[in-house]
């Protein structure tokens, strides 16, 4: 092989392309996963809820990766999780009951949060500083335009082909899978320029990194599990409808993530952060007033937008951290974000039984934490600058 024709296997187009797999198979997953278990396994808020409980569950397990670290490498590892995440979703079809979609959620849910994990450590590690930011903003953005093209396609499937959704998950799911076989053997191994440590820690200059992360995964919830069954439980959206919505989304996304990049690194992380919980509280407040579908549809997609402006967390750690921290870091800093994640579906899928527009005003109250948590984020963040005020070394 000429080294011009492998001039084009590298570490930043290796993470473009597995930014493009996980959307065909996990965008689906979600896409589909409210009208599937309304029509086809009869749920109410509280199923709803215990499932995305279960589905983070592997989410909190996270740390468990630096232990697997040990014998076997982080690139490879975070192919067998790409497997697990895409055959998981071609399998969701064939169990339409409670039982079956804990278990190939589980899988699929164990796929994802490992490679998610494994993607954080890596990018971190083969990007510069200076590059990272406007990178991790086109990676979104790449993804962005996979999820586009997937979202077209399961309209066309569910809408002109009129097939069952045990079709669109196994087609989804199947094309995911191909694609990881085809890149487990199309890459070479790269080299870490550091050696990452294999052990379990907690630093306390760290602490305002964790306290984002942990409020960051907390709000996720709000948005991830109820704003959407909001859209199909209050205002009647179908599954085309949800496609539909999640296509504006991912247009946004592909259309402005990247500039939303760079935007982070000329402002800095304090600004974004501050920018983004704001709007934020906003936002969650809307919900809980909100009494048309148009109104919540706009609410969604510009709760969605805000979603890239956290990478503005990765690359506050990026500058602050020991290089050597980047792999266990990921793993405990998913667990960390996770916590919340694992409670709160299920607990707010029983006070969303009572009140819906609770669980909002939650999620406007969990934003303004962040807010003033990002007040304590310095102007230029380095090792030895990690906070304002409270500084624990």
């Amino acid at each position: 092989m000429s080294a011009q024709s492998a001039s084009w296997k590298t570490p930043q187009n290796f993470l473009l392309i597995i930014s493009i797999i996980v959307p065909i198979a996990f965008s689906s997953w979600m896409a589909l996963l409210n009208n599937f278990v309304i029509e086809k396994a009869n749920f109410d808020g509280a199923d709803i809820g215990l499932l995305q409980s279960v589905r983070e569950i592997p989410g909190f397990l996270a740390f468990t990766a630096v232990f697997v670290l040990l014998f076997i490498r982080e690139q490879r590892f975070m192919l067998i999780a790409l497997a697990m995440l895409t055959l998981g979703t071609a399998i969701t079809g064939f169990f339409p009951s409670l039982f079956g979609l804990l278990l190939t959620t589980l899988l699929m849910s164990t796929g994802f949060h490992y490679f998610e994990t494994l993607k954080q450590s890596l990018s971190l590690q083969w990007l510069s500083k200076e590059e990272a930011p406007e990178m991790l903003g086109k990676l979104i953005s790449v993804g962005a335009l996979a999820s586009l093209l997937t979202y077209g396609a399961l309209w066309v499937m569910l809408e002109q082909i009129k097939l069952d959704y045990v079709w669109v998950y196994s087609i989804t799911g199947g094309i995911g899978f191909v694609l990881v076989l085809w890149i487990a053997f199309a890459f070479p191994e790269f080299k870490t320029e550091t050696q990452q440590n294999k052990k379990l820690f907690l630093r306390k200059r760290y602490w305002l990194y964790y306290a984002l992360t942990f409020m960051s995964g907390a709000r996720r919830q709000i948005f991830t599990v109820f704003a959407g069954f909001l859209m199909v439980e209050k205002f009647g959206y179908s599954a085309a409808d949800i496609t539909l919505l999640f296509l504006v989304n991912y247009l946004f996304n592909f259309l402005f993530a990247k500039r939303i990049g760079k935007f982070i690194g000329v402002v800095g992380e304090r600004k974004a952060l501050i920018f983004e919980y704001v709007g934020l509280i906003f936002v969650f407040v809307g919900y809980a007033f909100v009494q048309t579908a148009e109104w919540a549809a706009a609410l969604y997609i510009i709760d969605h937008l805000f979603f890239a402006l956290a990478l503005a967390i990765k690359t506050y750690f990026q500058k602050i951290a020991d290089p050597a921290d980047m792999a266990s870091t990921a793993g405990v800093a998913f667990t960390i974000n996770h916590i919340a994640a694992v409670v709160i579906p299920v607990i707010f899928g029983v006070i969303w039984l009572t009140s819906p527009a609770l669980v909002f005003y939650i999620g406007a109250a969990m934003a303004a934490v962040s807010l003033l948590l990002s007040f304590n984020i310095p102007h230029k963040p380095q090792e030895g600058n990690e906070v304002r005020i409270l500084r624990w070394n």
